[in-house]
């Protein structure tokens, strides 16, 4: 999925949602909120519903890395889907893409790594190589990292950084490289920062 200038699009959604935003740098150049005493010469206004409920679904977009295609199709099943509600339904949807659980397992730093080392192969489902980082796990699934990839930089790396790591309750480590998926996400799994409900009426009405 290309985004774009990461900064410009972490000012205009007001979330710091990239991990380049998160930076000393982001924050001296500003995050667009006026400074003191500077005149943008432009009067605020309220946001409209469409336009905040559009503001969501972009954030949803670009936190997990999925494009409008695919985002809208998650919306679609989240609704169509008989058990549960469409909130939770769609909360587990994009939890459980394979390069969110490889994120969540600790195993790299973003989802925008997690998707590059699904796509290059280091990643295993059930002991068989899966390189759709879209792809979806299920409960009971086993996600290891390829045997030949665990000498590779960031997985040695990530030894020392899973000691002090707390996984979500429904992945749990068997071993060093290998988690289970233990339950379905949970929609308090998804991003604190997302308002799931308007972005289900956002493509109500579109």
């Amino acid at each position: 999925m290309k985004i774009g200038p990461k900064y410009k699009i972490c000012r205009r959604l007001g979330e710091r949602i990239f991990p380049k935003c998160q930076t000393t740098k982001f924050t001296i150049s500003g995050d667009g909120a006026a400074r003191p005493g500077k005149v943008t010469g432009r009067r605020s206004r309220s946001a409209s519903d469409y336009g905040s409920q559009l503001k969501e679904k972009q954030k949803a977009r670009y936190t997990y890395g999925v494009n409008e295609r695919q985002f809208r199709s998650y919306v679609k099943r989240s609704r169509s889907i008989k058990t549960g509600n469409p909130l939770a339904n769609l909360g587990q949807l994009v939890e459980s893409r394979l390069d969110n659980v490889v994120y969540r397992l600790g195993l790299v730093p973003s989802r925008a790594f997690a998707r590059q080392v699904v796509s290059h192969g280091h990643i295993l489902v059930n002991g068989k190589r899966v390189t759709i980082p879209s792809y979806t796990i299920s409960v009971g699934d086993m996600i290891g990292v390829r045997s030949q990839s665990r000498d590779n930089g960031v997985f040695r790396e990530a030894s020392a950084r899973l000691k002090e790591y707390e996984p979500p309750s429904w992945l749990l480590y068997t071993n060093d490289r290998e988690a289970k998926v233990v339950a379905p996400p949970a929609l308090e799994a998804a991003e604190s920062n997302l308002n799931l409900s308007a972005i289900i009426d956002f493509y109500s009405r579109v």
